[in-house]
């Protein structure tokens, strides 16, 4: 049996992803600059249902991918006499996945979350306590400006990273230098941030950024 034809669908569906997955940074820089631009809620909520579609597409194609290679895996262990009808094999693989959707596997969807993230963090910035700022302006922006400072290099952050764990953020080659120290000396990485209780920093989860760097280059601007 030949699969090649199959594969090279496979294939092709995979790129398709790569689409998704830009298709949703878009949105979420979009999203961003609505923030900083200071537009209405309702244009920045139709950003988050753009995500959620693109996190419906994205669940959709995946299941239809896994559905094709069990079955073509399940067909090569079994090596029948007659070849099965792969598509309609496939399409009830397919079928039993969607039936075990729910609306909370949209919502754990990496970009999505990321997307979340991030939008709260630029919220906070951009309308944050105005309780503060009236009481004293510059105790505001002195707060804010100490976010700004990368807990290891004690510098104003160019390229910061956010721990999904803690939500503490870093100048991105200097968390990545002490992982890499540790790693060889086989040891965790502790939050360089004071008072986290966090002590095992991991590559895999640290995620740009953006929102801070947005802040960050606004203000040098000024």
């Amino acid at each position: 049996i030949s699969f090649n034809a199959i594969d090279s669908a496979l294939s092709s569906l995979k790129n398709c992803q790569s689409y998704i997955s830009s298709g949703m940074d878009v949105a979420t820089q979009v999203a961003l600059d609505l923030v900083e631009s200071f537009n209405d809620e309702e244009d920045i909520n139709n950003m988050e249902k753009v995500m959620l579609e693109y996190a419906t597409m994205d669940r959709e194609l995946n299941h239809y991918i896994k559905a094709f290679e069990e079955t073509i895996n399940q067909v090569k262990r079994e090596k029948p006499e007659n070849l099965p009808d792969l598509e309609n094999l496939a399409q009830e693989k397919f079928l039993e996945m969607e039936s075990r959707n729910s609306d909370s596997d949209l919502q754990r969807n990496e970009k999505y979350m990321y997307f979340k993230d991030q939008l709260k963090e630029m919220k906070k910035q951009y309308r944050g306590n105005d309780t503060i700022e009236e009481i004293d302006e510059d105790i505001a922006v002195t707060r804010s400006q100490m976010n700004f400072i990368c807990p290891i290099t004690q510098m104003t952050m160019k390229r910061p990273v956010r721990n999904k764990v803690c939500g503490h953020s870093y100048e991105e080659d200097a968390i990545l230098e002490m992982i890499q120290t540790q790693k060889q000396k086989k040891k965790n990485v502790r939050c360089p941030k004071m008072g986290c209780s966090h002590d095992d920093v991991k590559g895999s989860d640290l995620v740009p950024d953006e929102a801070l760097k947005r802040v960050i280059d606004s203000q040098n601007k000024q």
